[in-house]
């Protein structure tokens, strides 16, 4: 398509997939209505479409976590920005991720969720980067599996842009975006 940037999940293919995770959670969950928890922002676009697609009494809650640590690598050490609205004792839990690359964040996550008392903790992810993994994680629902390139849309941002393209891009040309990040605002003109 460009360049700069490539579509390497289309509109259509991720509905798709979006659709066959919600039925999937519905037939799992079918006993045990889920609180999903969304983690902001990245997320929210993928929750959004995944509650629409399970057929369940489920509840939605949404945390906000900062890693840090130094440096442009994830350390594992999380700060909560902002924290769940309500008690999750004895619920049985599903973190809605939009990507998940090294797993550190999210390890310390599942298990402060799990300290506090949840019957069950999983994990559906939109993208996993598998090539960045450090934490051993247990991911019980995957829509794609994510090569290790750098991605936005559907949620997916760069310093807060192009969260809302409907598909996902991968950057063919990291360097000539980092000069120029507005370079992909092309992506956001529908096509006539």
């Amino acid at each position: 398509m460009s360049d700069l940037a490539t579509v390497l999940y289309p509109e259509a293919e991720i509905r798709r997939r979006v659709a066959e995770l919600g039925r999937d959670i519905t037939v799992d969950y079918a006993s045990r209505p889920p609180v999903l928890v969304s983690i902001l922002k990245g997320g929210f676009v993928f929750l959004a479409d995944l509650i629409r697609e399970v057929d369940l009494a489920l509840r939605v809650d949404f945390m906000s976590i900062s890693s840090y640590g130094g440096g442009s690598d994830a350390s594992g050490v999380v700060r909560i920005l902002k924290d769940l609205d309500h008690d999750i004792g004895g619920e049985h839990v599903l973190v809605v991720e939009d990507i998940i690359d090294t797993g550190l964040t999210l390890s310390y996550l599942l298990s402060t969720l799990a300290a506090r008392g949840a019957a069950s903790v999983g994990v559906c992810t939109l993208l996993d980067k598998r090539a960045r993994r450090i934490a051993p994680l247990d991911i019980g629902y995957r829509g794609f599996d994510c090569p290790d390139r750098f991605v936005v849309g559907y949620g997916l941002d760069y310093q807060e842009r192009y969260r809302n393209l409907p598909f996902i891009l991968a950057l063919e040309n990291h360097s000539g975006f980092m000069e120029d990040p507005a370079a992909l605002e092309r992506f956001l003109v529908a096509p006539a």
